[in-house]
């Protein structure tokens, strides 16, 4: 017979192995976030790239060669684009570009910040602080590649608006964790899509192929660390900051696909900004393209459980979720 001094360590040990069981969400068990870094740094050290060694930067640009593929730029497709010449189009390509590429910057600055942070009141000597620096190395690589390939382009750079600058400043102050997890999917994968169909397209220029593929293939652990730890924080969180995060990716995301083109690339290149606006606006081709580059995250969303309620109806508005 068990008495209830012998029961004791019984339950002791029941509730020591429920406090090693893995967190579970939709998708499953959570892997261990220390393992997750540790292999993340093993990653690191094999596949990372020093953009100022390995790209040639000195390479002349190749005449009449696109510096994004044409079936990603804003207009293609539209009446606009059908009345353009070839050597407008590849000029809107080369603007186009060098406006993703200030995005990509003002947005790595953004993540920047938000991976300090998070790391902030972590175990210093942890893995997974040890693999957000690391991160943050790579991203101010990338940032500083990207400005090196626009001024090498010979095109302008083109800041976010004021108003998307100063809302973006909002929205990282008052982001949760988990929200700031889902914000940097968000400005990672689209671009990341769009990257992928980029760097293996031999129409584009070398130069913009290349560092393409850097990015790529960096970016891949940038976000399994941000899917990772997003599941985590979406199990862990207490319901208002699950709501928040709901929100706010979803203001996050109709900012991002609003400040996805500039406006100021249509009068460079000779074209009317309201008209070219208006069609961006109105084609459908534009719409996919952004859907599709948004469809991997937006599933992940929804089934962990953040595409909910008034957050949901804010990344339907941001035209990268269908209806």
């Amino acid at each position: 017979m068990t008495t209830e001094t012998d029961a004791l360590p019984e339950a002791a040990t029941r509730t020591a192995e429920t406090a090693r069981e893995p967190l579970r969400d939709a998708l499953g068990a959570l892997k261990d976030r220390e393992r997750v870094a540790e292999r993340l740094l093993e990653s690191s050290a094999r596949h990372s790239f020093d953009p100022d060694t390995e790209l040639d930067w000195d390479a002349p640009l190749v005449d009449g060669k696109w510096f994004w593929p044409p079936e990603l730029l804003s207009l293609y497709d539209t009446p606009l684009w059908r009345r353009m010449s070839e050597e407008q189009r590849v000029e809107l390509s080369r603007h186009e570009a060098a406006a993703l590429a200030s995005v990509g910057i003002w947005f790595e600055i953004i993540l920047m910040q938000l991976l300090v942070r998070h790391v902030y009141d972590k175990p210093l000597g942890s893995a997974h602080v040890r693999y957000a620096l690391t991160e943050i190395a790579d991203e101010c690589r990338h940032s500083k590649m990207f400005a090196r390939m626009v001024a090498r382009s010979g095109s302008p750079a083109y800041p976010v608006s004021g108003l998307h600058h100063n809302l973006a400043r909002v929205l990282k102050t008052v982001s949760t964790t988990p929200g700031s997890f889902a914000c940097t999917l968000l400005g990672e994968e689209i671009l990341d899509y769009m990257q992928r169909l980029t760097f293996p397209d031999e129409r584009v220029q070398p130069l913009v192929r290349g560092v393409t593929r850097i990015h790529v293939v960096e970016e891949a652990r940038h976000v399994r660390y941000a899917r990772e730890e997003l599941r985590r924080q979406m199990v862990k969180c207490p319901r208002w900051e699950a709501e928040l995060t709901r929100v706010s990716s979803g203001e996050a995301a109709r900012v991002f696909s609003q400040a996805f083109v500039n406006p100021a690339v249509y009068t460079d290149v000779g074209l009317d900004r309201r008209e070219a606006v208006a069609q961006v606006r109105a084609s459908g081709h534009r719409r996919e393209v952004m859907q599709a580059g948004a469809r991997r995250l937006t599933d992940f969303l929804d089934e962990i459980g953040v595409l909910r309620g008034v957050g949901r109806k804010l990344w339907v508005s941001s035209g990268l979720l269908a209806k």
